[in-house]
């Protein structure tokens, strides 16, 4: 009878192995239910609302690094009202000064005034403990998953965090698989150098525009426009100072336009802007002031100047012939080349 008492498990052992197994088995249901999610807003939420709900976490957000590779979708989420008050956005020496640099979670349940930028500006959070899981992406560290209690003992120094190691080890892999689909589908509408939208993306919109135009008789202008000499910038300044070129241009030309505007790459120097609701000498105000931003703004190869230079062709659905949003288009282009060889006469 003695021996069998030895034998036998504490019952307080057999009630932390059987929490243990509930904890395991949720930590496995929500990674299944996350692992097949592949656009950042589901992957994001859908994580939340699983750790939230099984786990009854009062609070759960993603802190994201301004300087990672997964900021800018993380920005472009902003519109999900459950994601404005779930993310936060921190500089990474901010980050590492909070964490270290460590990936093993941190918990703590004092002085918690110091994780205040971790915590999302929306969010209205009262915390008595905090758990801070390092995301990665690539072996770099992105971020952090963030579960937060009102109880100052849920968080406690000390716990076991190897379960919440795991979640930040999963997460980190999804996050891998969502990032990785968002940059083809990325890619699939916009030019990798500028990031305008595309040729095809671009006829799209210009045949959309057209119609509308075309249906309530509203203006509709399009801008077609190259670099002057970009041949000669390649071969004065290397094909890295053309591209710069190019993203320059670009940057340029969505700073000066309406939110209205559509702005693409076209195809090598090339760019074409769609104007809704603009006429001819509104088209011409606002190129005027793109080149006079160019003019204003050189760029450097080493300590050598250049600058961009822009030839144009406008074309505007009220003009004779304008029966397609292709032939508008063309048109723009055929004013383009007028353009260009008018320039090149004068220079002769």
């Amino acid at each position: 009878m003695n021996e069998n008492k030895h034998l036998s498990i504490p019952q307080s052992l057999l009630e932390r192995l059987k929490q243990n197994e509930i904890t395991a088995r949720r930590f496995h249901e929500t990674e299944i239910s996350i692992l097949t999610i592949l656009n950042f807003q589901d992957f994001i939420e859908k994580l939340l609302s699983e750790i939230s709900s099984k786990f009854s976490v009062p609070y759960t957000w993603i802190s994201i690094i301004e300087e990672s590779s997964i900021s800018k979708y993380f920005h472009n989420l902003q519109s999900s009202k459950r994601l404005q008050t779930s993310t936060a956005f921190l500089l990474k020496h901010e980050f590492s000064e909070i964490t270290r640099n460590r990936l093993k979670p941190l918990l703590a349940n004092k002085n918690i005034e110091r994780f205040k930028v971790l915590i999302p500006e929306a969010s209205e959070y009262t915390i008595g403990s905090i758990a801070i899981a390092p995301i990665t992406l690539d072996g770099e560290i992105v971020g952090s998953f963030n579960q937060a209690d009102h109880d100052i003992f849920r968080f406690e120094p000390g716990i076991d965090t190897s379960l919440l190691e795991q979640l930040a080890l999963k997460v980190s892999l999804c996050l891998s698989n969502v990032t990785a689909h968002e940059q083809l589908k990325y890619l699939a509408f916009h030019d990798p150098l500028t990031g305008l939208l595309n040729r095809g993306v671009m006829e799209r919109i210009l045949e959309r525009e057209f119609q509308r135009s075309k249906r309530y008789h509203i203006d509709l202008t399009v801008l077609f426009l190259d670099l002057d000499d970009f041949k000669s910038t390649n071969d004065n300044f290397g094909h890295d100072n053309g591209d710069l070129a190019l993203r320059h241009t670009a940057n340029c030309l969505n700073m000066l336009k309406r939110d209205s505007d559509i702005v693409s790459r076209f195809a090598g120097d090339e760019f074409v802007v769609i104007l809704p609701s603009t006429n001819i000498n509104q088209a011409e105000s606002y190129i005027n002031r793109v080149k006079q931003k160019l003019k204003s703004e050189p760029l450097y190869s080493g300590t050598t100047p250049f600058y961009v230079q822009l030839s144009h062709g406008i074309s505007s659905i009220f003009e004779k012939g304008m029966d397609s949003s292709a032939i508008l288009l063309k048109d723009a282009d055929k004013k383009l080349y007028k353009a260009k060889q008018s320039k090149k006469d004068r220079d002769s």
